[in-house]
């Protein structure tokens, strides 16, 4: 049994030039109640330039949101080659969200494709640790006209980016891992990668809750054709990406245990300048692979990588002596060893040898907070003719998520429900309130291990 008393920690995040208080806590998982924290704004001057029918225009920054006008006093708060995100109140449910415009959704089928998988697996993945879409729209009246594509989601408070640095202790440490692997297990059951992990891609909450976002790169797990080597950030990016081998679910391990390295050591553990680079600074650490990998690679990238330096590889004790963790836990499996046993299972070169998604969610430093309705949820319902892994053109890709949003207006008349892939009505959205402010207060978490 996990039993500790909920603590609070501050941190000043520094984010186009305003500082920021944020207060991280272990979420009461079972009685106890989370502070309220206010939404993590990054403010920028706004001008409402029209207003007509439905929606209304707002000019943040250089960009132009065309919105519903339930949403009301928006805000940029990010912004990526993807999209840009603004916060804003719904008037409708009486919360806040996050509206994401993706930027040029038809500029060439890349970014259509990109979109159409985004907005599908949005809307078809119902998990706690996955960000919820909340509603979907365009301004434009036909298929014609389409052009611009919004995504309304939960709102969070930061990115990962900004709590990564932080002194987590074992217990925040693992419980935010923990939730990264109930979201990657939950997509993984449905046969989908998510091929872009990194701190930027996840947000949390104040009460440490944490969910993943940003699905354009993801995709079915595929042995039968080589899949894209550019697509996770290059940081983030597992070997038999850089090297242009097949691979499969256990991808997104290695990203994980980038994260991981990061929290602990405050540092990025891969900083390559180019993907040469970056596999040199891969076998600089972990050490030269064996020939049965080699044997694996393409001709001519295994002549490439046996012409190399051979090196042995720096141990895990040595990367991540004891003091680079926090001071051990009262609890018997949040300990150091523990952690550092669970990222060197992760960070293995070969993927045939590296951890899978359920072996880590049973790792000891992960298991103390096994709940099988996080971590063996019902896999999200996507059929084969949704995830459309076929060539199309910009036309085709356009059509194809004109058809989704209609789709959504259809079954979300009044955008207040979702409904999963197959049809099953989930609950109403007016839920979400309630989480973004409970009465401050200490509270205890009781967990079986």
């Amino acid at each position: 049994m996990l039993k500790y008393n909920t603590g609070c920690m501050i941190v000043c995040v520094v984010c186009m030039s305003m500082c920021v208080s944020m207060n991280l806590e272990i979420a009461a998982r079972a009685s106890g109640t989370p502070s309220c924290q206010p939404p993590l704004f990054f403010f920028s001057t706004y001008t409402k330039i029209e207003a007509e029918g439905q929606f209304y225009s707002v000019q943040v920054g250089d960009s132009t949101f065309t919105v519903l006008k339930r949403y009301q006093q928006l805000r940029a708060i990010g912004s990526g080659a993807q999209g840009i995100v603004c916060s804003a109140l719904d008037e409708v449910l009486g919360i806040p969200v996050a509206v994401k415009k993706l930027c040029r959704p038809f500029q060439n089928q890349t970014h259509a494709k990109r979109a159409y998988r985004e907005l599908v697996l949005l809307k078809c993945v119902n998990h706690k640790n996955i960000i919820r879409l909340i509603n979907v729209f365009t301004p434009q009246k036909s298929l014609e006209e389409f052009q611009d594509l919004y995504l309304v989601m939960e709102l969070m408070d930061a990115s990962l980016c900004q709590v990564i640095h932080m002194d987590l202790d074992h217990e925040r440490m693992s419980y935010l891992l923990y939730q990264i692997l109930c979201g990657i297990r939950h997509l993984h059951s449905a046969g989908i990668i998510h091929r872009d992990l990194k701190p930027s891609n996840i947000v949390v909450k104040s009460d440490c809750t944490l969910k993943i976002l940003d699905f354009g790169l993801a995709r079915t797990a595929c042995t039968n054709f080589m899949m894209t080597p550019y697509v996770v950030t290059r940081y983030y990016r597992a070997p038999e990406v850089i090297l242009g081998m097949k691979y499969k679910e256990n991808v997104d391990l290695w990203s994980v245990g980038c994260i991981m390295a990061e929290m602990i050591s405050h540092k990025i553990l891969f900083p390559g300048k180019d993907y040469i680079d970056q596999w040199n600074k891969v076998i600089e650490v972990l050490g030269t692979p064996s020939l049965e990998f080699m044997n694996r690679l393409m001709e001519t990238v295994r002549n490439y990588v046996m012409n190399k330096p051979q090196y042995p590889g720096v141990s895990f004790t040595e990367l991540f002596p004891d003091w680079a963790f926090p001071s051990d836990s009262e609890h018997d499996k949040l300990k150091t060893g523990q952690a550092r046993d669970l990222l060197s299972k992760m960070l293995v070169i070969d993927p045939e040898c590296r951890i899978s998604v359920e072996e880590a969610l049973n790792h000891p430093y992960i298991h103390v907070w096994y709940d099988p309705a996080e971590a063996d949820a019902p896999p999200p319902q996507i059929s084969d003719k949704q995830l459309e892994e076929r060539e199309h053109t910009i036309e085709q890709w356009k059509e194809l998520i004109y058809e989704e949003v209609i789709d959504w207006e259809e079954r979300n008349k009044n955008g207040l429900m979702k409904e999963d892939c197959s049809g099953t009505e989930l609950h109403h959205l007016h839920w979400l309130s309630a989480v973004l402010c409970h009465t401050a207060g200490g509270g205890e978490v009781s967990k079986h291990s």
